[in-house]
């Protein structure tokens, strides 16, 4: 029988997990940065993992270029407690786009995204950028590739649904323009977005006092979650978890009328 787990395919011979990991990989993707065939030595050097014998997750890079700083595909996979797919972490990286340096302190140390510390200078340069909170470069705008590559995955280990872990509140809202519904965390999402509307408690805090409390935040998803990221919640954003049946749409929006 073929693995149906993360841990179960970290079990197999190392060629193996890396062509069973590739699947996930968007065609699009390697298209468009003319990546090498994976089974190939310079494949192999820009497609690189962390996926230990016996660990029940994994992380993936994939590069464009060996000696560029930034992965253009990076992925956190693990098991739930019930042997289902959950996406910790998905991030899709345009290296031709300027990077900002909202990972790291001045001095280098890490901010895990700035849930851990935060490089403020470096946030605000994103902000006017047009980034969201946790970007290092611009995105690539292909998501949609993204799901259904990472759906035949899915469907290939014999599953029908897998959840996702947004980090921030706009990773959330797009997740639900992409048909995921919420196993914990659409409560938390209502109540954000009547937050935001005239006279309420978040909209109240929007009053300039920082460069990602400004009053135009209450409108728009991107500067919504710049704000929720500056605390305006009063804790941080998380214990939402969501999940997506393979092929299906939830039809869910905690956002309505509210734009990018």
């Amino acid at each position: 029988m073929p693995p149906s787990t993360i841990g179960g395919i970290n079990l197999l011979p190392e060629p193996e997990k890396r062509a069973i990991y590739a699947r996930y990989i968007p065609t699009a993707l390697l298209e468009k940065y003319n990546i090498p065939p994976l089974t190939s030595a310079a494949g192999h050097n820009l497609l690189q993992f962390r996926f230990a014998t016996g660990s029940t997750d994994v992380e993936m890079r994939l590069f464009h270029e060996v000696s560029f700083p930034d992965p253009i595909l990076y992925a956190h996979i693990t098991d739930t407690m019930n042997g289902q797919i959950h996406v910790l972490l998905y991030i899709l990286n345009d290296p031709a786009s300027p990077r900002f340096d909202v990972d790291k302190m001045p001095d280098g140390s890490p901010t895990k995204f700035g849930t851990l510390q935060r490089n403020i200078e470096a946030e605000k340069t994103a902000l006017e950028a047009g980034l969201a909170p946790g970007q290092v470069r611009r995105g690539l705008r292909l998501l949609g590739q993204a799901i259904e590559a990472f759906e035949v995955f899915v469907t290939a280990l014999g599953h029908d649904m897998y959840f996702v872990e947004p980090l921030y509140y706009h990773n959330a809202v797009i997740f639900e323009r992409y048909g995921f519904s919420y196993q914990v965390g659409k409560r938390l999402m209502d109540s954000i977005h009547a937050g935001f509307q005239s006279g309420g408690d978040l909209s109240a805090q929007l009053d300039g006092s920082t460069a990602f409390r400004q009053p135009e935040a209450a409108n728009g998803i991107r500067k919504r979650s710049w704000a929720i990221h500056d605390g305006i919640l009063g804790e941080p954003f998380t214990n939402v978890t969501m999940y997506k049946r393979v092929g299906k749409s939830a039809g869910l929006n905690t956002t309505p009328d509210c734009k990018w």
